[in-house]
């Protein structure tokens, strides 16, 4: 059962997974941060009121007579906060990794090498590497 655990955990994708969840609980403070301090008070100074949590309300009486306050711009501001991550995911890592995807596509098919293939040499070149060490060998006393 242990085993088991340990190779789940040992994964790639499982590592790569919590370091996602951490960088994203950062990047979420930052952008939270700019739309509480920054988008919610000039929206919110925009319908009067002094940010976004308390902007457009909407009083609807209760049973027991009194009211309770509905605040629409609270969902404004969740929705903008949830729409700058999404766009800053998007631009900053979606749009580049499938950029360098289709430039890896358009070198394979053109039948350049990617990525390591570029690095590996060739089977001549090893061939070649081969002959001259067993040229060697037989050469030495």
């Amino acid at each position: 059962m242990l085993s088991g655990f340990r190779e789940f955990i040992l994964r790639g994708n499982v590592i790569d997974l919590a370091v996602a969840v951490v960088i994203g609980a950062a990047f979420t403070a930052v952008v939270n941060a700019i739309v509480t301090a920054v988008i919610n008070p000039a929206i919110g100074a925009l319908l009067n009121a002094a940010t976004l949590d308390k902007a457009l309300p909407v009083a609807i009486p209760t049973v027991s007579g009194s009211e309770a306050v509905l605040y629409f711009g609270a969902v404004i501001g969740a929705v903008l906060n949830f729409l700058i991550v999404a766009a800053v995911v998007y631009f900053a890592l979606v749009m580049p990794i499938n950029y360098v995807k289709r430039q890896a596509e358009q070198r394979r098919r053109a039948g350049e090498p990617v990525g390591d293939e570029a690095a590996a040499p060739t089977e001549i070149e090893l061939l070649a590497e081969i002959r001259d060490l067993l040229a060697k060998r037989d050469a030495a006393p």
